[in-house]
């Protein structure tokens, strides 16, 4: 028999023995498999057992040498031949199509190496296996494959049912998501009406539903999973919830607060709105924050843990409500008794009528709030319905009161009288002095 059909026995009876050996004695299985085959083929003869043996080097030698040109080929055709298309992610590069080319050869040259290791190491236990002093090196040598890779695959083996039990689980949760989905969908365009649900608390609900089913999906998987069950697993979980709990206290009553606001609908994006003495329009709402752009065009962040203890005003509700008027726009001055108070209410409608984005359907009217010693206080009301342009109708508003004022010859300018009666000195002799002093007060206007 050719040395050639010898080693490919060989290599068989190897291949033989590592899949149907027994999973306690593979090793010895393996060592008795190579010395009945090399006995039975080649005798006892030393020569040709040395002749097998070079035999194999050579067939080694040739199998790398074959191995490198193919890896020279590919080299080449991917520097010359082949076009790699580069990977864009959102219209940014993030590996052109050189680095890819240069990182695909670097894999080729690595996995060269090893295929060269791994022929090596295939070749030393047969040239060991055939000679009676270093068969049990060559043992030895095939345990090192063999018993890792019997073991992986009888791990493997052993899992196949958790393995399907956690796909299954991650199949109904997968589809549980997409009926979740589809019904938030619905609500969200309208096509889905639940008395007493807002189109605007879908998508919240439906992120704490995620949250849940993902949760839910965990707590089922996680004793399925390899050892699950060690020490060291459980520990590493307690220290990480540990790190969690202790680092995101501040970040889980954000969250809850962002869930609480929602549901208490204050506010919706787009929205006037004030916090404490921030006025602005809600741009952002967040699981844990919302933020607001002011007038002067500022973003002023609130964590919803704020906003949740915080009163909270909103103007777009009169305005949005087709029941309502729209929102009342209201400005006090003071004036003199001299002047009849039919005048100034007719001045202060006057000027409110004049002014833009005023609604005339309720007409503005104007209240007397309070009747000082000097001064009554005059208080003019006015709807609209622009929330986004209020400082600017407030300011329109303003300069037709003075221009009113002004054209029916009236001065805003208040005097009034002031009586004091100075501290008797007690170290002096008792005596009363009285005095009178007349002051120009000029009232300031809000704005």
């Amino acid at each position: 028999m050719s040395a050639i059909r010898v080693i490919f026995t060989l290599f068989f009876v190897f291949s033989s023995s590592a899949l149907f050996a027994q999973i306690n004695a593979v090793d010895e299985t393996l060592a008795a498999d190579v010395s009945s085959v090399v006995n039975e083929f080649v005798g006892k003869n030393i020569f040709i057992r040395f002749g097998i043996a070079v035999a194999a080097i050579v067939l080694m030698i040739l199998l790398m040498r074959l191995i490198r040109r193919l890896f020279v080929k590919l080299q080449n055709k991917i520097q010359n031949g082949v076009v790699i298309k580069p990977i864009v992610i959102k219209q940014y590069t993030l590996f052109d199509s050189q680095q890819i080319a240069n990182a695909t050869i670097f894999l080729a040259k690595i996995l060269k190496y090893v295929v060269y290791a791994l022929i090596v190491y295939l070749t030393l236990p047969i040239v060991f296996g055939i000679f009676e002093q270093t068969r049990g090196v060559a043992a030895k040598l095939i345990g090192y494959i063999i018993s890792p890779l019997k073991n992986t695959g009888v791990a493997i083996i052993r899992y196949i049912p958790n393995l399907i039990t956690i796909a299954i689980t991650f199949m109904i949760a997968h589809y549980t998501m997409k009926m979740l989905r589809f019904f938030i969908t619905q609500i969200q365009k309208g096509k889905l009406v639940i008395p007493g649900f807002y189109a605007d608390w879908a998508q919240p609900t439906f992120n704490i539903l995620r949250i849940l089913v993902y949760a839910f999906t965990i707590i089922l998987v996680y004793p399925l999973l390899p050892n699950s069950e060690s020490d060291v697993f459980k520990g590493v979980s307690v220290f990480v919830g540990i790190l969690f709990s202790l680092g995101s206290s501040s970040v889980i009553g954000n969250l809850v607060a962002g869930i609480v606001v929602t549901y208490m609908r204050p506010f919706k994006l787009g929205d006037r709105i004030q916090i404490g003495n921030i006025i602005g329009f809600v741009v952002e709402k967040s699981a844990t924050v919302t933020r607001l752009r002011t007038h002067k065009n500022e973003y002023i962040t609130f964590p919803n843990s704020m906003i949740l203890t915080s009163s909270i005003t909103n103007y777009n509700f009169s305005a949005d409500n087709e029941n309502d008027h729209g929102l009342i726009l209201h400005i006090t001055i003071t004036f003199g008794y001299s002047t009849p108070w039919q005048t100034v209410h007719s001045i202060l409608i006057d000027a409110a009528l004049k002014t833009r984005r005023i609604e005339h359907d309720p007409m503005p009217f104007v209240l007397q709030t309070k009747l000082d010693d000097f001064y009554a206080h005059y208080e003019i009301n006015a709807y609209t319905k622009a929330i986004e342009k209020v400082p600017a109708v407030y300011s329109e508003l303003h300069k037709n009161i003075q221009n009113g004022f002004r054209d029916a010859g009236l001065d805003m300018t208040v005097s009034y009288v002031r009586s004091y009666m100075p501290y008797t000195t007690p170290l002096a002799e008792a005596q009363t002095v009285e005095g009178v002093e007349v002051v120009e007060k000029e009232k300031d206007k809000k704005v």
